[in-house]
C-alpha cells in the first residue's frame, strides 16, 4: 500500500483525513500522469455515491482535475462498479469513484480506474502520490483555452442497467424479492433493473439523504433485513453496501448469505456450463474452513490470496480465472466485470435461485459453515503501524493458534480500509475460539491501546 492509496483508494474522514486540499491534489496529479501517458488531454468520468461529502470533494477533485487540462464528465451517483464499466464503454481515460463504500457517512474515499476498467496499477498510484508530496509544484497549471471543461452526463444509468440486464440473461418472474440499498448508489440502478427482469420487488433503503447511508440499513445490517424478509414472507432478501460493489443476501427463513456461500453457488453453477476457468475460485484468507472443505469436496481448486478485492483480482487476472470474492460479499465475475459488482452479483444468484426450483434455504445449506467469531478492535493509524512491530504480541497470537490444536485457526489483521484493528478466530468449537479471541483482543488492549 502506499502512502495516500491503501487497497482501495484514498480513505479517511471527509474534511479531517479527506480534505478538500487533498482532493484537489489528487486531481492535479492523476491529470498529469493521465497527460504524460496518453499523450493527450486527459477524459475523465466521476461517478459518486450518495454522501454529504460527496459533492464538496468532487468539486475539489474536478478543479483540481481541469486546472491542468483535463476534461470531466459527471455521471452523479452511481455505483462504483457502472464507473469501472462505464470508462471502458464511454472510451474514457479514468473513471474516479468518490465512496466510502460500506463505511460510515462521515468517510469517505476516492479510488481511480484506468481506462481499461480496472484499477490503476500500484506504479501509476506511486506517480500520483510523488506529486502529491511535492505539493504538486511540478506540475504546470493549465491557462486560456487549455483549463479543462466539465459536462453531465445523464446517460450512464440507463446504459449500465442495459449492461447489467443483459450480463445476468435470466427471468426472475416468480420470486418475490425484499432488497436494501443502504440508501446508497444501489437504489436508482436496482429499482430500474430488478423489476425489469421480471421480479416482484419490495425496496428498503432508498430514500438517501446524504446523511444515512449505511446507517441501520445495507450489507453491514443483515439484522433488519432478515426480520423483513421474515415477517414479509418473501422468497429471499438482497442487501447492497453504500457503493453496491458488495452483495450479501438471507434465504426465507431469515439466515445470512454470506460472500463464501454465494462464491460457492455461482462456481458450481459455472462449472456445470463449462465456464468456471480452471475449475478454481480465488478467495482470501478469511475465507471459511467449511467452504474451502466442501469446495475441495467438488473438485473446485481455492486459490487464497491476502484480504483485499484487489489482491483477488489481481491473482484472477494472471491466472486466468472467473470467479472470486470476499466472504463480506466482494464477488469478481471476471467474464462480465472488472471488479466486485454487486448488482450482477445478485443477479447472478437470484437466476440460480429462479432455474433450481429450489427454495433460497435449500440453497444456502449447500455446505455447513465452521464457527468465527470476528472481533473488530478500533485503532488509530499510530496504533496500527505499533501492532505490526510488536514481537511479543506476534509471539503471543502463535501461542493461542497452538492452543486450538489443528481444530482452527487465527488470523489477526490491520483493515485497510478501516480504523480497525480486526481478530477472527474459527474452529469447531465456539466456546474455545470465543475464549481465544478474547485473550486476543485484551492483549491487544494492554499492550497496543493502552500502552
Amino acid at each position: 500500500m502506499g502512502k495516500y492509496f491503501g487497497t482501495d483508494g484514498v480513505r479517511g474522514v471527509a474534511g479531517v483525513d479527506l480534505t478538500c486540499e487533498l482532493a484537489m491534489k489528487i486531481g492535479r496529479g492523476a491529470a498529469a500522469v493521465l497527460t504524460e501517458k496518453t499523450g493527450r488531454r486527459p477524459r475523465i468520468l466521476i461517478g459518486k455515491d450518495t454522501r454529504q461529502s460527496g459533492d464538496m470533494l468532487e468539486a475539489a477533485l474536478t478543479a483540481g482535475l481541469c486546472s491542468v487540462g483535463a476534461d470531466v464528465e459527471s455521471l452523479g451517483v452511481l455505483p462504483t462498479p457502472a464507473v469501472a464499466y462505464l470508462v471502458r464503454k464511454y472510451k474514457a481515460d479514468a473513471g474516479v469513484v468518490i465512496s466510502a463504500s460500506h463505511n460510515p457517512m462521515e468517510f469517505n474515499g476516492i479510488k481511480i480506474f484506468a481506462g481499461t476498467g480496472y484499477k490503476l496499477p500500484d506504479e501509476v498510484e506511486e506517480q500520483i502520490e510523488a506529486h502529491i508530496d511535492n505539493d504538486c509544484k511540478d506540475i504546470p497549471l493549465a491557462v486560456g483555452e487549455e483549463i479543462g471543461t466539465v459536462s453531465l452526463r445523464s446517460d450512464g444509468l440507463r446504459d449500465y442497467v442495459d449492461h447489467l440486464y443483459e450480463a445476468i440473461g435470466g427471468d426472475l418472474s416468480g420470486l418475490n424479492l425484499c432488497i436494501d440499498c443502504a440508501n446508497g448508489a444501489a437504489a436508482a440502478v436496482a429499482q430500474k433493473l430488478f423489476p425489469r427482469l421480471g421480479a416482484k420487488c419490495t425496496f428498503i433503503g432508498v430514500s438517501p439523504d446524504g446523511k444515512n447511508i449505511n446507517k441501520e440499513v445495507g450489507s453491514t445490517h443483515l439484522e433488519n433485513l432478515e426480520k423483513a424478509v421474515v415477517d414479509g414472507g418473501y422468497d429471499c432478501g438482497i442487501a447492497f453496501d453504500g457503493d453496491a460493489d458488495r452483495c450479501l443476501a438471507c434465504d426465507e427463513k431469515g439466515r445470512e448469505i454470506d460472500g463464501d456461500k454465494i462464491i460457492a453457488l455461482l462456481a458450481m453453477m459455472m462449472k456445470e456450463k463449462g465456464r468456471l476457468d480452471g475449475d478454481t475460485a480465488v478467495v482470501t484468507v478469511m475465507s471459511n474452513l467449511g467452504f474451502i472443505k466442501y469446495m475441495e469436496a467438488q473438485g473446485i481448486h481455492t486459490e487464497k490470496t491476502a484480504v483485499g478485492d484487489r489482491y483477488v483480482l489481481e491473482n484472477m487476472r494472471e491466472h486466468g480465472y472467473a470467479v472470486g470474492g470476499e466472504q463480506s460479499g466482494h464477488v469478481i465475475l471476471l467474464h462480465h466485470a472488472t471488479t466486485g459488482d454487486g448488482e450482477l452479483t445478485a443477479g447472478k444468484l437470484l437466476k440460480l435461485l429462479a432455474q433450481s426450483g429450489k427454495k433460497m434455504s435449500e440453497l444456502n445449506d449447500i455446505y455447513a459453515q465452521f464457527p468465527q467469531v470476528l472481533v473488530n478492535v478500533t485503532a488509530n493509524a499510530a496504533q496500527k503501524a505499533a501492532y505490526k512491530e510488536d514481537e511479543v504480541l506476534a509471539g503471543f497470537i502463535e501461542n493461542e493458534q497452538q492452543k486450538l490444536m489443528g481444530m482452527g485457526r487465527v488470523l489477526v489483521r490491520v483493515s485497510g480500509t478501516e480504523p480497525k484493528i480486526r481478530v477472527m478466530v474459527e474452529g469447531q468449537d465456539l466456546e474455545a475460539i470465543r475464549l481465544c479471541a478474547n485473550r486476543i483482543v485484551d492483549q491487544i488492549d494492554r499492550r497496543i491501546l493502552h500502552k
